[in-house]
């Protein structure tokens, strides 16, 4: 039988659409470039959890560093090499078996990496919302729709963690248009954007009932912001305020 968090972890790539749905794929921009940020960043934590596997940064299989001794049972062994095969390229096949493998880990070892952040997960949701990426000739990532410049493993160490990466979350941070988001000075919210689309500037406030509306339709007691001195944010700690407001109104049952 299967690990009981392999199996389901091989599932929900079995179901990604890897060839590459573009109007879901450019629908999710945002949410796409900020899962990937976020997945670089757990990487470069994770590699220097493991030295030896700074050099395959950021698109590994960390359980060949980690847990060299792992190995799925035989007939869990076999799904996924013949699933591998019909992946498009070597990084996303070195990323999807390190999260069937690494599920499997810790379904054997619960307790075994509690100080590191859960690796594989946001590129798995990025992988659901829109397929694969590719690399460029210049060595940056296409993620259909908008190209990543990988930049230093190091300097991932610096950005600020985004651990809330729930449907709504994610859904907050996709529109259209190129999009700067804004908060009050103290950052501490209520979050804006301005979306730009066709020349033409959209100023939105992320409400209490998790949608964003015409800073001239928000509620009166929400409308002090209008007036209050902005700084502009970048998108993942505009990510990481969506996740605090969604936590702060639908705060998650024990």
């Amino acid at each position: 039988m299967p690990p009981p968090a392999a199996a389901p972890t091989l599932e929900r790539l079995r179901a990604v659409e890897w060839a590459g749905d573009w109007d879901t794929a450019f629908a999710h921009v945002t949410s796409r470039r900020v899962l990937s940020r976020e997945y670089l960043r757990r990487a470069a934590v994770w590699s220097q959890a493991y030295p030896e596997a700074e050099a395959a940064w950021p698109f590994f299989d960390i359980t060949a560093y980690a847990a060299p001794e792992l190995h799925l049972p035989p007939a869990s062994d076999a799904d996924l090499a013949e699933f591998l095969k019909h992946l498009p390229n070597g990084e996303v096949r070195a990323t999807c078996a390190g999260s069937v493998r690494l599920s499997a880990l810790l379904a054997q070892a619960p307790a075994a990496f509690p100080d590191l952040p859960d690796l594989y997960e946001p590129l798995i949701l990025f992988y659901e919302r829109g397929g694969e990426f590719l690399r460029e000739s210049s060595g940056a990532l296409d993620l259909t729709g908008v190209s990543l410049r990988l930049g230093a493993r190091s300097g991932y160490l610096d950005n600020p963690p985004v651990t809330q990466l729930s449907s709504p979350v994610l859904d907050a941070l996709d529109a259209d248009g190129r999009i700067t988001y804004y908060t009050a000075e103290d950052a501490q919210g209520p979050l804006l954007r301005r979306r730009t689309l066709r020349g033409a500037h959209h100023d939105e406030l992320l409400t209490r009932a998790l949608r964003w509306e015409p800073t001239d339709l928000i509620p009166a007691d929400e409308a002090e912001v209008k007036e209050a001195p902005l700084t502009e944010l970048d998108e993942l700690k505009a990510a990481r305020l969506i996740g605090d407001i969604v936590t702060a109104v639908s705060p998650p049952t024990a």
